[in-house]
């Protein structure tokens, strides 16, 4: 046996008391406190969530082909097929008893649920393998080996549950959830590949493919690449032939990217992103990934005599590839969440050798932090409440002109429960001494449990409104008739989605000049240009609204209607007569219009 294959090579010194287990009611009640706000009673949002819902309403309603999936003309330019499969079936499987994007968002909540499952039992086959093992005690006394997994495999899950990362890119209905599902495939796969079990291999072929069809192929085959390394460095005849299965997701996700640039979709794009700015990078690692990367690097300082093993190994280089992917494209924070499961995992394996002044600051740090939130969350909803303290409802509400704020009992109601769970929470911990693994981390996760619970009860109406579109398309509704084609030239996907989701438009986002617009027979023209600019002048064309939301997603949409004055060649009196028949819609009240922009 090798010098890293014995016992006392691992830093782990863990008694029997330490390993016991997080009770499951609690898991569980983590778990549904953070995957169950934010499901019901709120839009998709602004902007890549409710991009990618257009695309999967487009092909539910048959409006776009299954393999051509489009809004308004405009294809999606990354993010794969799968995902627009994934929630398009979910909505026609639940239409019409389910309303739309509730149906599109349920199944990415299973992805998140199975992203949770899948951490856990993934850290749990880790912490199992020979390697990981804590060091046997002199008069006996050590963890058993199921056991010391089980808590181990409990901090990991209460680790990604605490990572700030994942708060709102996991409640989204994006590609990038089934990236991450993709990703925590990989990494149960690989950890379960000793046992040869149908559920590992299962998982190792599909997690490629999975990341291939949803937008991030190049990451699939690194990954794979680095699934292939650990597979042949490894000591161990059953994962070392693991391998033929790495190999064999790697040409099903090969022949999946080939196949959908046979068809004419987006297959492969290699982007590069934003300017490469190594200030902004380091801030966004900083907080995105906070507290499972600090943790992970105290693991790979104390186990760095072990960092050749699969339990260090494979989920390090997970961790790297997707480093890499997002310092590659400007950092971008999407491409960073395939790392949180595997920083997870590396997180876990810290808390057996984590020094109590390290553990007592984490929890201290949790408690001042997440009180602070939650007491601030608080105080912005008793001031749009009660109009007390004054200054502060005059502030909140400035964040979003023309909101609109009710009040749920219902709300209110889970809003004081889990107030009450987390001052239990704080109070069980910092009152009594457990011997636990998992206990650094339990106030971390609750206190992003809370504060999400908190901020999708009390505030969901006023976040709702900033980041929807449903608030403009009322606005801007009323000048542009129903019955008639709207184009939008160079609009998002995101804004062609909400009029026709919330507004009931037909939307053509493809015409681009005056003329194109004109065959189209367009009757309205949407076009959304910076805050700070100034409107286009259109020939033939006349501006009769605009509009500005003038929130942290604000965008100036400048709604025109189709000058008759400009294209008819007949008399003035025609003219004249023409345009009196559509007054309705034509003509414009100036001084409304600043009286409109002046109150938002």
């Amino acid at each position: 046996m090798r010098p890293s294959q014995l016992p006392h090579a691992s830093p782990a010194l863990v008694t029997q008391k330490a390993a016991q287990r997080l009770p499951r009611l609690a898991l569980l009640l983590f778990c549904a406190a953070y995957l169950l706000p934010g499901l019901l009673g709120r839009d998709p949002w602004k902007n890549e969530d409710i991009a990618a819902f257009g695309q999967m309403w487009s092909l539910a309603l048959g409006q776009a082909s299954w393999f051509d999936p489009h809004v308004g003309g405009v294809h999606p330019t990354q993010g794969g097929i799968l995902p627009y499969w994934v929630g398009g079936a979910a909505i026609s499987l639940l239409s019409p008893w389910v309303d739309p994007a509730l149906a599109a968002r349920l199944p990415f909540a299973l992805l998140l649920a199975a992203v949770f499952a899948l951490t856990w039992y993934a850290t749990y086959h880790l912490a199992r393998t020979e390697a990981a093992q804590p060091v046997p005690l002199a008069f006996g006394g050590e963890a058993r080996s199921q056991d010391y997994a089980r808590a181990v495999a409990d901090g990991a899950l209460l680790a990604l549950i605490a990572s700030l990362g994942l708060l709102q890119l996991g409640h989204e209905t994006t590609p990038e959830l089934v990236q991450l599902t993709g990703a925590a495939l990989l990494l149960f796969g690989m950890a379960a590949a000793q046992q040869r079990s149908l559920t590992s291999i299962l998982a190792t072929t599909a997690a490629l493919p999975v990341l291939a069809g949803s937008g991030s192929p190049t990451v699939a085959l690194l990954l794979g690449g680095a699934a292939a390394i650990v597979c042949l460095k490894s000591s161990h005849v059953e994962v070392r032939g693991h391998i033929k299965w790495v190999l064999l997701g790697m040409l099903l996700a090969l022949a999946l990217v080939i196949g959908l640039i046979a068809l004419g979709l987006p297959g492969w794009s290699v982007r590069s992103g934003r300017e490469w700015r190594p200030g902004a990078i380091f801030q966004l690692l900083t907080w995105f990934t906070w507290p499972v990367l600090p943790l992970a690097a105290l693991t790979l300082w104390h186990w760095r005599r072990q960092i050749g093993r699969r339990h260090i190994a494979m989920p390090l280089l997970i961790a790297l590839v997707g480093m890499g992917s997002c310092v590659f494209m400007g950092g971008n924070d999407r491409a960073l969440l395939i790392t949180l499961p595997a920083l997870a995992a590396l997180a876990a394996f810290a808390l057996p050798s984590l020094q109590r002044s390290l553990g007592a600051a984490l929890d201290w740090f949790s408690v001042c932090f997440f009180t602070a939130c939650a007491s601030l969350i608080w105080l912005a909803y008793v001031a749009i409440q009660t109009g007390q303290p004054e200054r502060t409802a005059v502030n909140v509400l400035k964040l979003v002109p023309g909101a609109v704020i009710g009040f749920s009992p219902i709300a209110l109601g889970f809003a004081l429960l889990g107030t009450l769970l987390w001052l239990w929470l704080v109070r069980w911990r910092t009152s009594r001494r457990t011997h636990a693994l998992w206990k650094s981390l339990v106030l971390p996760a609750g206190g992003v449990a809370v504060c999400w619970l908190l901020t999708m009860t009390l505030l969901l109406p006023l976040l709702d409104q900033a980041r929807s579109y449903r608030l403009l398309m009322s606005r801007i509704s009323p000048y542009m008739p129903r019955a008639e084609l709207v184009c939008a030239p160079d609009a998002s996907v995101g804004l062609l989605t909400a009029m026709e989701y919330f507004g009931g438009y037909r939307v053509d986002g493809l015409a681009h000049d005056t003329l194109s617009m004109r065959k189209q027979g367009c009757g309205s023209v949407v076009v959304r240009i910076h805050p700070k600019a100034q409107p286009p002048v259109l020939p033939g064309w006349r501006k009769v609204a605009q509009y500005n939301q003038r929130t942290r997603n604000s965008e100036l949409v400048v709604v025109y209607r189709r000058n008759t004055a400009a294209t008819s060649q007949k008399s003035q009196k025609a003219q004249t007569d023409q345009m009196a028949q559509s007054d309705t819609f034509d003509d414009i009240d100036e001084v409304s219009a600043s009286a409109m922009n002046a109150t938002d």
